[in-house]
């Protein structure tokens, strides 16, 4: 859910942004650890206003941010200072909006913010979690290395995001152009084959009659059945809209046969990293988790942890408000569980990234190996389903003619 603010910045300038935040709590908290005294804060208002459709069209990819983040570590540690390096950043980023935010922080930088204040003012460019971790690196001294955990942290979840989207885009399209083949011989092919079928005076056999039955079938419903279907993705787009429409499709996604364990690998191996990460940098673990479930791209687990956060206040720890809801895998609450016994939990959430990370990549790649087979296997069978029905008459025909 994204919401407006107006606020103070550590240097008693005015800002007003958005943030997104799964409520008001979260949000007001994500503001307060960016260094800003919330004068108000409301909910973004769903409409389609100019600057949507501005925003719609100058959208910051993660894969930008990911080469952002790997440039400017490697001119950081050539020698230049923080700002020179955005300013030659900026003249060769190509996507305006991520050169706007870029060219923002650069002069605030000037005018003595810091850097990760200044992100923090452009939520679209730089999410909470990535400002938190630039604020722990001011503190450290390595922002280098920070920006580059970061540009490998991106560039994990859009790597697994693709892969799951690749595998689930290519049985689409395989049956998108096998219904193209399908309805081109069910217009053209089957009605001239029934025409003959039906001037002899012969039985058809089983498959025939079940072909013939379903092509009328299609002839007579066809044009309801697609207006049906195209009404039902405008629903389920509209319905997708709402936070709560946008929590039940994560819910279904994540319940999909095999695909759903990917995505819950891989959403629990950032998240271990990330509490790895900053939890060893003395971030407090409430704050961790807050970042976790704003940065998580599914709203089920995003939801999930904010109730552990919430639970986490009251004095419950990390592991036993994991253990209450099954999103957390085993091996993650044990794991917390051992961490916060030995005082080693940095550690050991990074044994857990380690270990989601490369289960979620093996089931990854044997999907969409998978994937490719199976569909085709299935599409090729209808079209063969046709072509046996309509050679397997003729070849009765042609029998009994002999």
């Amino acid at each position: 859910m994204d919401y407006r603010y107006v606020a103070y910045n550590q240097q008693k300038e005015l800002v007003k942004g958005k943030v997104n935040a799964p409520t008001e709590a979260v949000a007001l908290d994500l503001l307060g650890y960016s260094g800003l005294k919330i004068l108000s804060l409301k909910e973004a208002k769903p409409l389609i206003n100019r600057e949507k459709m501005k925003a719609a069209f100058s959208s910051i990819k993660a894969r930008e941010i990911v080469m952002f983040s790997k440039q400017l570590a490697l001119l950081i540690e050539s020698g230049f200072d923080i700002a020179a390096s955005l300013d030659l950043l900026e003249s060769q980023i190509p996507n305006r909006a991520l050169k706007r935010a870029v060219s923002e922080v650069a002069k605030d930088i000037r005018n003595g913010v810091k850097p990760s204040q200044a992100m923090a003012s452009h939520p679209m460019a730089f999410s909470p979690l990535y400002c938190r971790t630039v604020a722990v690196a001011e503190e450290t001294g390595n922002l280098e290395k920070a920006l580059r955990q970061m540009a490998d942290h991106l560039e994990k979840g859009e790597n697994a995001a693709k892969k799951v989207r690749s595998a689930l885009m290519y049985p689409v399209i395989v049956f998108v152009l096998a219904i193209l083949v399908i309805a081109v011989m069910v217009t053209f092919v089957v009605p001239a084959f029934e025409d003959l079928y039906a001037s002899l005076d012969t039985e058809l056999p089983l498959v025939t009659r079940i072909l013939l039955g379903t092509t009328g079938f299609l002839t007579d419903w066809g044009l309801y059945m697609i207006l049906a279907l195209v009404g039902l993705v405008v629903a389920v787009f509209l319905a997708t809209r709402s936070e709560e429409g946008k929590y039940k499709r994560d819910q279904v996604m994540l319940r999909l046969p095999l695909f759903g364990r990917v995505i819950i690998l891989s959403e629990l191996s950032r998240c271990a990293a990330t509490i790895s990460t900053l939890f060893r940098a003395g971030v407090p673990l409430p704050e961790v988790i807050t970042l976790c479930a704003s940065s998580s791209q599914n709203k089920v687990i995003g939801r999930a942890l904010i109730e552990v956060r919430q639970e986490m206040l009251q004095g419950q720890g990390l592991a036993r408000p994991m253990s209450k809801n099954p999103v957390f895998l085993p091996l993650i609450v044990q794991m917390a569980s051992v961490g916060e016994n030995t005082g080693n939990l940095d550690n050991t959430m990074d044994t857990v990234a380690q270990s989601y990370d490369m289960d979620a990549t093996e089931r990854t790649d044997m999907l969409t190996s998978l994937v490719a087979p199976v569909t085709t296997l299935v599409m090729g069978g209808m079209v063969a389903f046709i072509a046996i029905a309509l050679v397997s008459t003729m070849y009765g025909i042609m029998e009994g003619l002999g």
